[in-house]
């Protein structure tokens, strides 16, 4: 081997181990209950002023997860932690269930008992140094209204920043352009979005379109429990299909969306000084 083919190998070595320290991460994890908090110290909120909670619940969802509601908030905050330079908290997987309580698996927390447990885990995380504190919500109903008004209450006491992000109705342009139609509760776009993050977790061979209903317009009926795991947001729209190449395109421009918002939000935060 002549002189220059090891110039080119050190200077291809130089590169990769460039490349390789500019790739590095400016924390050893992203995950709260993973870090030491000699660690934290150093990089919060010096380095890191954002955190990421991701919110859910237990209850039926067609031939998905019980836990899609927990497995939907938590693979999204991972997969954005770091282009939105965010820590992760520990998910809060139990919810106000509401109208599906009844079903095998589901857990039902009160509001009572929620609003004043989920408000000290915001002040907490204010506590410890983050400015911005962003909810990444997987469930709804009841459980909604409570945490926009929990989180509005902490960002005034606290001096804090808050976003709550809903993340299927935030996402509601990107299923009809990824599936032509509308969604639905354990619909195609939310089991989609569970087949590309875990596809074990989607039991195709228990699917059949019986398991969906439509949900009524307002001031039409009301049935409780609810008498499908899976509502249909539009009539005749949002069975599951469990395309696999869809589910991979619906979870990329969800999650790109997601990080986009939290990026803008804070970017105007710091512009407005508040």
């Amino acid at each position: 081997m002549n002189q220059t083919f090891f110039v080119w190998l050190f200077v291809l070595a130089s590169a990769f181990s460039a490349f390789a320290q500019t790739d590095r991460d400016i924390v050893s994890t992203r995950e709260m209950e993973r870090i030491n908090w000699m660690e934290f110290k150093e990089v919060v909120p010096s380095r890191i002023n954002t955190v990421l909670l991701p919110t859910g619940t237990l209850e039926p969802h067609g031939v998905i997860n019980n836990g899609a509601d927990i497995t939907a908030p938590l693979a999204m905050a991972k997969t954005i932690a770091r282009r939105t330079n965010a820590m992760i908290a520990p998910v809060l997987p139990y919810g106000i269930t509401g109208s599906m309580e009844a079903y095998p698996g589901a857990f039902q927390i009160t509001e009572a008992a929620y609003r004043p447990f989920i408000k000290q885990i915001l002040e907490g995380l204010a506590k410890n140094g983050f400015k911005n504190i962003i909810i990444i919500n997987g469930h709804g109903g009841g459980q909604t209204a409570v945490l926009q008004a929990v989180a509005a209450e902490v960002a005034t006491e606290k001096k804090v920043r808050t976003l709550v992000i809903n993340w299927w109705s935030f996402a509601a342009d990107e299923t009809k352009e990824v599936f032509g139609e509308d969604g639905g509760h354990a619909g195609w776009n939310e089991t989609a979005f569970i087949q590309a993050i875990d596809p074990t977790l989607v039991n195709k061979e228990r699917y059949k379109d019986e398991l969906a209903t439509p949900y009524p317009s307002a001031g039409t009926w009301s049935a409780v429990p609810f008498p499908s795991s899976i509502g249909l947001y539009q009539k005749g729209q949002g069975y599951p299909k469990f395309d696999q190449k869809k589910a991979d395109e619906y979870y990329r421009k969800v999650t790109d969306k997601v990080a986009n918002l939290i990026i803008e939000i804070v970017k105007k935060w710091d512009l407005a000084g508040v």
